[in-house]
């Protein structure tokens, strides 16, 4: 067994008075020596024995399941880096009511890999989810279920579950699991993240950095980003549907919009790098948009992917940004009413 409680006691009988023979904590192993009603009698490494609540472990296999999710995912490239708001425990799968096992602190840093969307347990209207998943995922245990899904989100019906987001993290001790998206913010530069205009800001991206005399940045280098937003919902079946460069402008020492493309359905990860081009090497970013109408949604975890995907590359020259790659066709602008970004005049004097 493992210790799956923050930190608790071992006691030396079951009994309403009893004594404490040892502490143990979060990830600790225990050697089970004797089962009782809700009770264990476990050994620590340290050879304390004592007895412990069954609700406060989690099992070997469940253990395992943890271990091998890391294994799974260990090379997954990260899609931004995230910051926890409290302590929060890793699940095994997207859900309130799936296993949880590793308990992170507040103010850790993690690595966020996969977004998925499930419905949220315990809400009225617990239905059918309207985003409905599409034939090419198979989980573990689960087959395939077939369905074709809009390239723009479907409004949920009045008996539809409500979805909420979940993130699938890696801590700094390659600890994999999933959390909900709510407890955790995105790492974003403060003097970009008020240019998110009512939206969420999924990612930034550093492309190049520039050397402004009189910027206060280390050695006056100041970085200029990349980054995709998408609106404050939940249950959307694409990561960011908006993407946008921000440049740094050397005569009015700010950050200014050099491109904005949206609305789009956009899917992570965005990469970026340099490669050649007119006057030397120059940085360029890429991300992907589906190849069709029909979205994939892994039935197990509730991860939604377009069955086809197409990579869009850009190539930054200095302020222009221009189409590279073997992909230059159109690129399709659609989206659903109620997630429209926020065209209002206080965005827009922000993006002057």
């Amino acid at each position: 067994m493992y210790v799956s409680a923050r930190q608790t006691y071992l006691h030396d009988r079951v009994a309403a008075v009893s004594n404490r023979v040892a502490e143990v904590a979060n990830g600790q192993q225990l050697e089970v020596l004797e089962h009782s009603r809700r009770f264990l009698k476990v050994k620590t490494e340290k050879n304390e024995i004592g007895w412990i609540e069954e609700r406060a472990v989690i099992d070997g296999k469940a253990h395992d399941a943890f271990v091998e999710l890391a294994s799974q995912h260990k090379r997954d490239p990260l899609v931004a880096n995230g910051t926890l708001r409290d302590d929060i425990y890793l699940h095994i799968l997207p859900g309130r009511d799936a296993e949880h096992f590793y308990l992170l602190t507040a103010n850790a840093k993690v690595e966020m890999l996969a977004r998925a969307s499930v419905p949220k347990t315990g809400a009225p209207g617990m239905g059918a989810v309207s985003r409905q998943p599409a034939q090419g995922v198979q989980a573990a245990g689960k087959a395939p279920v077939a369905a074709k899904a809009p390239s723009a989100p479907v409004q949920p019906d009045a008996e539809a579950a409500p979805l909420e987001d979940w993130w699938l993290v890696r801590d700094s001790q390659g600890h994999t699991g999933w959390l909900l998206a709510g407890r955790l913010d995105v790492d974003v530069p403060d003097e970009i993240g008020t240019y998110a205009e009512g939206q969420r800001i999924v990612g930034a991206y550093i492309l190049k950095k520039v050397t402004d005399p009189e910027a206060s940045t280390p050695n006056h280098e100041v970085p200029e980003y990349v980054t995709v937003l998408s609106p404050m919902k939940a249950g959307l079946p694409f990561d960011f549907d908006q993407v946008r460069v921000f440049t740094w402008s050397i005569k009015h020492h700010r950050y200014e919009t050099a491109f904005r493309l949206h609305p789009i359905a956009g899917y992570l990860p965005v990469r970026t790098g340099f490669e050649q081009g007119p006057g030397g090497t120059q940085p360029v970013f890429s991300f992907q948009i589906s190849n069709g109408s029909t979205i994939v949604t892994d039935p197990k975890t509730g991860i939604a992917r377009p069955a086809s995907s197409r990579t869009i590359s850009y190539m930054m020259i200095d302020t222009q940004l221009k189409r590279t790659g073997s992909d230059l066709g159109p690129i399709p602008i659609t989206h659903s009413a109620d997630t429209k970004p926020n065209q209002g005049k206080q965005a827009k004097k922000k993006s002057r």
